[in-house]
C-alpha cells in the first residue's frame, strides 16, 4: 500500500508519516528530503526558495515513478510532502490506484487563529526547520484556504483540523 500525505506547510505531514512508520513499519519518503538532495547535488537549478508550482512540476514525475515502482514490487511506502499536484490521480491507472491512499491535511481558519503559537511550537517535532520565518499566521491562513479550495474543487479527500489537533489514520490492513 502507498500512503500519500500532503497539505500545506506546518499541518503535520511529517509527524503523521512518522506515526504511521512506527505503527505499521512502513518506510516513508519525504519529498522535502528528495528536493534538497536534488538541489544540493546540483541536479537542478531550482532552489529551496523556488516557487512551489515549479518544484511540484520538477519533483512529482520522480515521486510518481517511485510510487509506481513500489507498487510493482509489492512494497509499502508512505510519501509525504506538499509537492503533490491536485490532479495526481490522473497519473495512475486503476491497477495502481487500488494500492494508493491519499490524505490531505488542512487546518481551518479557526484552528490557525486559536492555535498559531502551538503550530509554531511544534514545527520542529520531527525534523529541524532551518528557517521558519515564512510561517506567519497570515501565510498559514492563505495556504490552508487555497489547499481547501483545491481539494474541494478536485473532489479529493481531506482531513480538516478544526477544534483540536488529533490526526489519526487507520490503514485497515488485512
Amino acid at each position: 500500500m502507498i500512503v500519500i500525505i500532503t497539505g500545506a506547510s506546518h499541518t503535520g505531514k511529517t509527524l503523521l508519516a512518522q506515526k504511521l512508520l512506527e505503527k505499521y513499519k512502513y518506510p516513508y519518503l519525504s519529498i522535502d528530503h528528495l528536493k534538497m538532495g536534488l538541489i544540493r547535488s546540483g541536479q537542478t537549478e531550482l532552489t529551496a526558495l523556488s516557487d512551489d508550482e515549479a518544484l511540484t512540476q520538477y519533483l512529482w514525475p520522480i515521486v510518481r515513478e517511485i510510487i509506481k515502482t513500489a507498487i510493482e514490487n509489492k512494497q509499502n511506502l508512505i510519501v509525504e510532502g506538499c509537492y503533490v499536484p491536485f490532479d495526481w490521480q490522473f497519473d495512475f491507472s486503476a491497477e495502481y490506484m487500488d494500492h494508493i491512499r491519499y490524505y490531505c491535511l488542512v487546518m481551518s481558519e479557526a484552528y490557525i487563529r486559536n492555535h498559531f503559537d502551538d503550530i509554531k511550537k511544534y514545527a520542529n517535532a520531527v525534523e529541524a526547520r532551518m528557517d521558519d520565518s515564512d510561517c506567519t499566521e497570515q501565510q498559514l491562513l492563505a495556504d490552508n484556504k487555497y489547499i481547501l479550495r483545491q481539494v474541494q474543487r478536485h473532489h479529493l479527500p481531506y482531513i480538516l483540523i478544526d477544534a483540536q489537533y488529533d490526526v489519526q489514520i487507520d490503514l485497515e490492513i488485512p
